[in-house]
This record gives C-alpha cells, sequence and structure tokens, in this order.
C-alpha cells in the first residue's frame, strides 16, 4: 500500500500535556466548537491554552470553561472575550454518555488537544478521566523513568 501524503490542514493548536500526568485517561471523544471570527484568526496564530480548562454540561449542553483564546488586535469592534465559556458541539447519545459518567462513576471531563482537522476546522478532543492520587503520579514518573533508562541501556549495549 503507498503511504498516504500527510494532510497539510492538520495543525495542533493547544496541548494539555500535564492531562495525562494528573488523570487516567478511560476514553476520549472528538468534538466541535462554537467560535466567532476573531476566535479562528487569532488561534491561526496559534494564540491559546487549554491546560486551566475543563468541560462541563450544564442544562443538557457541553460547555468548555476556562479556555484561553488571545485577542486579535485587528479585530477593532468585533473582538471576543479571551475566556469566555464556549459551546462544545456533541451528539445527544454521546453527551449522556458524558453525563453518566460525570454523574455516577465521578469522572472529569478534561481537554487534551485543540486543532485544526483536515477539513480546517478546529476541534478539540476531550477526555473522560478520573483523577490520579499522588502514589499514582510517582508510580507513572518511575515507569517513565525506567523506560527512559532501560532505552539508553539498549542503544548503549
Amino acid at each position: 500500500m503507498a503511504k498516504e501524503p500527510e494532510n497539510k490542514n492538520y495543525k495542533i493548536i493547544a496541548e494539555n500535556r500535564r492531562a495525562r500526568f494528573d488523570y487516567f485517561i478511560e476514553s476520549d471523544l472528538e468534538v466541535g466548537i462554537v467560535l466567532t471570527g476573531s476566535e479562528v484568526k487569532s488561534l491561526r496564530t496559534g494564540q491559546s491554552n487549554i491546560a486551566e480548562s475543563y468541560a462541563s454540561i450544564e442544562g443538557g449542553e457541553l460547555w468548555l470553561i476556562n479556555g484561553y483564546i488571545a485577542t486579535l488586535l485587528n479585530a477593532g469592534v468585533f473582538g471576543h472575550d479571551e475566556r469566555r465559556k464556549r459551546k462544545l458541539l456533541v451528539s445527544r447519545r454521546e453527551l449522556s454518555r458524558l453525563w453518566q459518567a460525570v454523574g455516577r462513576e465521578g469522572m472529569t471531563l478534561v481537554p487534551l488537544v485543540m486543532y485544526f482537522n483536515h477539513k480546517g476546522l478546529v476541534k478539540l478532543k476531550i477526555g473522560v478521566a478520573k483523577g490520579k492520587k499522588v502514589a499514582d503520579k510517582r508510580e507513572t514518573s518511575a515507569k517513565r523513568d525506567w523506560n527512559r533508562q532501560k532505552q539508553r541501556l539498549l542503544k548503549q549495549g
């Protein structure tokens, strides 16, 4: 089989690297996000942060809370608030599955990565996660260190 050409539209905008350290990610889901024009232009320049943000179900809708998208200087009067609540687009079936996971199982909805997909649309990958305790974080760190050490030994030997 021939290798598919790399898509030029796909671009990672913001990534929450800390999420995998602080949470056990059970599953993930790709969702759309409702944005204004100035927000999309600002995202094209890569000025955003989802590290301190989270997703929440309020009033039967899924929202991204505390996500940062910088204001665009050229936007004029049509600018946007940097940390406003942004609506996330998801099917009803997925919304009910997420609602059950958060309500019954005590899970959290954590944004993992924001990116432009192959069509040039902004998408957000959300993880259904359970928080780690301090001992779990130490164990994850020890595993990572051991894997690095193992790779060094294999490379040398």
